[in-house]
């Protein structure tokens, strides 16, 4: 890592990650080790890793990605969390890891609907009976926005290519073995979706 970059930030992920990781306390409490699905910048996963230590934080993001989520991984320098694997949704395969539980951030309005499907069933397969799979976001519940303001951003999405904001009840009807357990209020309008296999 060159000393000249600069890491990546999101204030985004420093606003909403006390409330997540309020949630993450409980919901990943009989975890050992955890898959992030999309670490992006690296931030949730130092905070949670640091705050969670109880568990193993397994990153896991598109390539371009890697050099920042690293960046922030090499100053923390912690023992429970792993530098990223390469997973792009609908290319590569979920790495074979010893987890029980999975957590996505602001992943699914960002994914084409095909992609957010693919997302969902893999998660499905792919966690172990008894795991639990946490997805925060901007989301719709029966086709509405929670505020105007979510409406103008999933209208900006689409504009500029992206899949826009998904429908709970896609995402269930995706969710093959999953069930939806309960459904976090969180600031911003944003919701942390609570997934348990059976």
């Amino acid at each position: 890592m060159t000393e000249s970059f600069s890491k990546p930030f999101s204030q985004a992920c420093e606003n909403n990650k006390a409330p997540i990781l309020a949630v993450l306390n409980r919901t990943f409490a009989n975890c050992k080790g955890v898959l992030e699905v999309g670490s992006g910048t690296g931030q949730h996963a130092v905070y949670f890793a640091e705050n969670l230590p109880h568990l193993q934080w397994y990153c896991s993001d598109q390539p371009d990605y890697h050099e920042g989520i690293i960046a922030w991984l090499e100053e923390a320098s912690l023992p429970n969390v792993t530098k990223p694997v390469a997973l792009t949704i609908g290319k590569d395969s979920f790495p074979s890891l010893p987890i029980q539980g999975i957590y996505s951030a602001n992943t699914a309005h960002i994914m084409q609907r095909h992609e957010a499907e693919l997302l969902m069933k893999s998660v499905s397969e792919y966690l172990p009976s008894g795991g639990v799979f946490c997805q925060y976001g901007p989301f719709t519940i029966g086709g509405e926005f929670s505020s105007e303001s979510n409406r103008v951003f999933h209208e900006s999405l689409i504009e500029r290519g992206y899949g826009g904001y998904r429908d709970i009840s896609e995402l269930t009807a995706w969710s093959n073995d999953l069930v939806l357990r309960e459904i976090h209020k969180m600031p911003a309008n944003n919701l942390l979706l609570e997934w348990h296999k059976p």
